[in-house]
């Protein structure tokens, strides 16, 4: 497997490079020195072949050990080189070096994507040529793209030519989420919000992206002109990649559920397409030509969907097959794999930190790992109960429609944990039950958009023939996504815990015959290591049962304020929530009961971010059962999110009234002494205990009181 090696050496040097601050040269050298010990020997072991016979196609040429590691360490290095070398130099030819200036900057640039349009507002992807930055009156050449957020009815095309007048950024970055580094892997370091657009002129970029994206758009007119919405616009997103118009609700249980995959152009979108192409053209065609054929219509339909790190990570794997279907061969998976990311890499080092890519690559890979054996698992325990050639016709069905679901979560989950915080479990029954309408519901959506082109009415009847599949899975996702704790939102969790849960599942995966003696050797030690970690989270349990005592945590979580109480009784209350959303999960999840992590009151007291900020990012993670508010509601930028997320949610809210007590239980009670615009003062009781919040005190407050 010398190509698999070889590719994850390359991917690895990207890897090191992205740590290592080394200068070009240094890389470099390391690659001349690697090249110097392998050329000759690879010299030696061709010419000793080659007098001989040359190998035949189908054998494979062994690499020697004595220099499989140079070898190794070379592609290593040009991994590393590439990735130094993708890196933009910011100098006064660069666009990101006028970022941040004081004043409106001038800029001018063709539009190198179509927009992507949101609901009140559109993501331009410019690609800038010459600027004007403030105080000067002539434009100066540079290079470099910009992201620019215009108003959602601004109307502009892919390739058009425009002047965009207003201040040019370095994206903004925070502890919950980098928006510098999310753009900066699409080679994106500048960006600028609402400014002036003007239009100088159209079809300035590739006339055959433009020709492509006509036909999108069109197709996506017709879509929505013969379906209605909901329907339209999960039709265009699944076939056309174009999600604008699928409501925030409807993504939301694609997301609870697990199935957001559905919705977006991806892996198993691609997959159903090159099968189509292929069975079709080569019937038409034959082998040879329907096959070239079926790799232009794959090449084509990455294009007019827009090419993400996903996309092209399926169409490149779609196409590796085509060679291996017409010489009659069976493609080896974990090489063409490992080869497509290390060839996608090349043209864009950065797409190994897509999330998209990470996921479609872990997807595939458990697929290749897991799915035939969890297939044959299958037909064994199938085949006790019903004759064997009954049992594996049923695992055909089984395995397309659940077990390859269950081998792409095996792979996907750290990734989905890590950068979702949240574990659906309701994904294990909603993918049985939702994929086999897919290849119709993607067939028929696509051939009604076609003809309706053509000929609507013809389109039209498509659609009607297509219409109980896109029905039959919107309803479908919106009735699981409403089963109690069929998504559990989880709290942040860290990149080792990640490695180490790939680390356990690839060394039981490929060293399990070697595993097998040392475990049956510990096997005694099995029931033992349950048995203690069932009484540690026994005793965690009973460490943070009610206790009758008032527990009042002033949380450490930076500038800002945030208190939790815990009542005798067991009740916990958390008033304000501080800035940090991380310090705040952090804190709440060492001092909420392990088995019990919502909260029955959230007080918002004080209106101010640095007091609120912290809240949204942990709604989920601590479900709050009621609100009691105080404070002017659209006052800052936090009180507008947390308000905004609360609603969302379906939280009761209830508005602080002065004297309003809050019954904690057990004698415990939380009085409104005073109340203003900002938020409001609080005196907290039980039996003797009296202690004073004053959150949103104000001087009229301190002399009243």
């Amino acid at each position: 497997m010398p190509l698999f090696w070889l590719s994850l050496a390359f991917l690895a040097g990207i890897l090191l490079a992205a740590k290592l601050s080394l200068p070009m040269l240094a890389w470099g050298v390391v690659a001349t020195g690697c090249m110097l010990l392998v050329i000759p020997r690879v010299y030696r072991t061709w010419a000793s072949l080659l007098p001989a016979s040359i190998p035949p196609f189908n054998q494979r040429l062994k690499i020697p050990g004595s220099y499989i590691y140079p070898l190794f360490l070379l592609f290593m290095t040009l991994g590393a080189i590439r990735y130094q070398y993708f890196q933009p130099i910011v100098n006064p030819t660069f666009i990101a070096y006028y970022n941040d200036q004081p004043g409106e900057t001038i800029l001018e640039g063709v539009l190198v994507s179509p927009p992507d349009r949101r609901d009140t507002y559109a993501n331009l992807r410019v690609h800038i040529d010459q600027v004007r930055p403030p105080g000067e009156k002539t434009f100066t050449p540079v290079r470099g793209n910009i992201l620019a957020i215009v108003h959602a009815d601004t109307q502009l095309r892919y390739g058009d030519r425009i002047r965009l007048k207003g201040v040019l950024e370095t994206p903004p970055e925070n502890e919950d989420f980098s928006y510098r580094e999310y753009l900066a892997h699409q080679a994106i370091y500048s960006y600028s919000s609402f400014p002036e657009v003007s239009l100088i002129g159209h079809d300035q970029a590739n006339p055959l992206l433009s020709a492509l994206y006509a036909i999108r758009d069109r197709l996506q007119d017709v879509v929505h002109t013969i379906y209605p919405d909901p329907e339209a616009s999960l039709v265009a997103g699944i076939i056309l990649g174009e999600q604008s118009g699928i409501t925030e609700s409807v993504q939301e249980a694609f997301r609870v559920t697990g199935t957001s995959h559905i919705i977006v152009i991806s892996g198993f979108n691609i997959s159903i397409i090159a099968v189509f192409f292929t069975q079709i053209f080569s019937r038409l065609l034959g082998r040879y030509k329907g096959a070239l054929v079926a790799a232009t219509g794959i090449f084509f339909y990455t294009l007019l969907v827009r090419a993400n790190a996903a996309v092209l990570r399926a169409a490149f794997l779609g196409l590796l097959t085509l060679p291996g279907q017409i010489l009659g061969r069976r493609q080896y998976g974990l090489n063409s794999l490992a080869f497509a990311a290390a060839f996608l890499s090349i043209y864009n080092p950065t797409i190994l930190w897509d999330v998209s890519f990470q996921l479609s690559f872990a997807a595939t890979l458990g697929i290749m790992l897991y799915a035939e054996p969890l297939s044959l698992w299958f037909t064994g325990i199938i085949s006790r109960f019903i004759p064997p050639e009954k049992a594996k016709k049923l695992a055909v069905p089984v395995s397309a429609y659940f077990l390859l679901t269950l081998a792409a979560q095996v792979t996907t989950l750290p990734l989905i944990i890590y950068y979702f915080n949240r574990l659906s479990l309701i994904s294990l029954l909603a993918n049985p039950l939702i994929l086999p309408a897919q290849p119709p519901l993607m067939v028929l959506g696509g051939l009604s958009a076609i003809s309706g082109a053509v000929f609507q009415p013809l389109g039209q009847l498509l659609s009607w023939l297509c219409l109980p599949f896109t029905a039959y899975t919107i309803h479908m996702v919106e009735w699981l996504a409403t089963i109690p704790h069929g998504s559990t939102v989880l709290g942040q969790t860290t990149l080792a815990g990640m490695l180490l849960f790939y680390a356990i599942l690839f060394a039981y995966t490929l060293a399990w015959s070697h595993l097998k003696p040392m475990v049956a050797r510990l096997s005694p030690a099995i029931p033992l290591t349950i048995l203690g970690a069932a009484t540690f989270m026994v005793w965690k349990a009973a460490f943070y049962a009610p206790d009758r005592l008032m527990h009042i945590t002033v949380l450490d979580v930076g500038t800002g304020e945030a208190v939790l109480l815990q009542s005798p009784g067991g009740r916990s209350m958390l008033i304000n929530g501080g800035p940090s959303t991380l310090k705040l999960s952090d804190a709440l999840g060492r001092l909420l009961p392990p088995f019990y992590r919502s909260l029955d009151w959230l007080v918002v007291a004080d209106i101010d971010n640095e007091d609120l900020s912290g809240i949204p990012g942990n709604l989920e993670r601590f479900p709050v059962k009621n609100v009691l508010w105080a404070g002017n509601t659209y006052a800052t930028h936090s009180s507008i999110d947390v308000w905004t997320s609360l609603l969302k949610l379906d939280v009761p809210i209830t508005r602080m009234q002065v004297g309003h007590s809050l019954d904690l239980g057990s004698g415990a009670s939380l009085q409104a002494l005073s109340i203003d615009a900002r938020g409001a003062v609080m005196l907290l009781e039980w039996d003797n205990f009296r202690m004073l919040l004053p959150m949103g005190m104000d001087f009229e407050a301190l002399d009243h009181l």
